[in-house]
């Protein structure tokens, strides 16, 4: 298995701002920011490209099914939907003709441990199929993706992206191959998947609280989003960015839905440590750079927290964000069997129970076992996701955060 990250291997100079204005050398995209929003065109469509409000407005009726939310059970009914795609089960002959393919590229999202277990893990299952990952933040897989379609370079085999609105587009542009795996069919909700057979949820997380139990006693450890005002945490906190992040800024729209911009304007005030994506803050507090995280995401702590380290997670009493990332086939992937193979073998049983015992991830797969003592999603209290409101506040998001916390 080989790896990449997108920063290695830069392939434009010009990249596009939110409003699609061209960035010579990508001031707009920063360190991998999320102001990089434009929804790049198919080069055949004219121009015509859906926006990212449109986009987000047709995943917000996919994604806001009251699954997700975790309110409801999460996976404990398949919700068959009607599908126009015959699903498709590994054969004998799908694993011949990958096997002579030999190879495919993963783009993904993913923490890279993650993405290379995974890789790992199917090269071993199997043999003389060999897995590419290439990983960056969702927003740049997205960017780099589109780069490459209006250049006609195909090297993209399977994705899966954080950011659920990228697929909606990838479909409407008809990028998207149609392949279900059987296993999905049959046992996954209806909101986990599209009936088209053009993305698989491959996994859902949250972006919860946490502390470095060396420097806090559970006693005294923050609760809920409330106890982070307390002036004892001032200057011993650390959170992401939402200009960065797809899962903070989710996290962001969610925390000024539910508790109004009035909790960030004093949290701001607590001297917090600002970092970017929402792998760095679970970081930080393993380092005991810091003793409580104000966000980020919680697989990231119960990683470290079962290698040792110590940190605890903290669901906070008011609700926690969450955030779910799919996973498609590209209709130009110059590997398209073994792209079909990788996605089917993704979202079995064996890979998915691998995302619940080695990434400490969420599955819709309803036969995944959690491990003894891990929090099941259905006893989190979960915030409901929004990706068209997110869209409509994304921009005032930015403004504000940049103010309040002089980043």
């Amino acid at each position: 298995m080989t790896r990449k990250t997108f920063e290695e291997f830069p392939i434009a100079s010009v990249f596009l701002g939110r409003h699609g204005r061209a960035c010579p050398g990508h001031p707009c995209l920063g360190s991998g920011s999320k102001d990089v929003d434009a929804r790049v065109k198919p080069a055949h469509d004219g121009g015509n490209a859906a926006s990212r409000r449109d986009v987000l407005r047709a995943s917000g009726a996919i994604f806001a099914s009251g699954v997700l939310p975790g309110t409801g059970s999460f996976t404990q009914h398949a919700h068959a939907q009607a599908v126009t795609v015959e699903p498709a089960a590994i054969t004998p002959a799908l694993v011949q003709a990958a096997g002579k393919e030999g190879k495919l590229a993963f783009y993904t999202a993913m923490d890279l441990p993650v993405a290379e277990k995974f890789g790992k893990a199917f090269e071993a299952r199997y043999p003389g199929i060999s897995v590419r990952v290439e990983r960056s933040g969702a927003e740049r897989v997205f960017q780099r993706i589109g780069q490459e379609m209006e250049s006609r370079i195909h090297a993209v085999d399977v994705v899966n992206s954080a950011d659920a609105a990228h697929f909606i587009v990838w479909k409407r542009n008809g990028w998207l191959d149609s392949y279900l795996p059987e296993e999905v069919a049959r046992h996954y909700p209806a909101a986990f998947y599209d009936p088209d057979g053009l993305w698989v949820t491959t996994r859902v997380w949250l972006s919860s609280l946490g502390y470095n139990t060396n420097l806090v006693r559970p006693e005294d450890a923050p609760k809920s989003f409330a106890d982070l005002l307390d002036a004892k945490w001032t200057g011993r906190m650390v959170k992401a960015h939402p200009a960065y992040s797809g899962t903070i800024m989710t996290a962001t729209f969610q925390i000024v839905r539910e508790l109004g911009w009035g909790y960030l304007e004093k949290l701001a005030k607590q001297k917090v440590l600002q970092v970017q994506s929402s792998t760095d803050p679970p970081k930080k507090l393993a380092l005991g750079e810091r003793a409580v995280m104000a966000d980020g995401n919680d697989y990231n702590l119960i990683q470290l927290k079962e290698a040792g380290q110590a940190v605890e997670v903290v669901y906070p009493a008011e609700g926690t964000p969450l955030v779910a990332g799919p996973s498609a086939i590209f209709k130009s992937a110059p590997n398209p069997n073994a792209a079909r193979l990788f996605q089917n073998w993704l979202h079995s049983l064996e890979a998915q129970q691998l995302l619940v015992d080695f990434a400490r991830q969420h599955s819709a797969h309803p036969q995944v076992r959690e491990k003894p003592g891990a929090h099941k999603l259905n006893d989190i209290k979960t915030w409901k996701d929004d990706p068209a409101g997110v869209e409509k506040a994304s921009e005032e998001i930015k403004t504000r955060y940049a103010q309040l916390f002089k980043v």
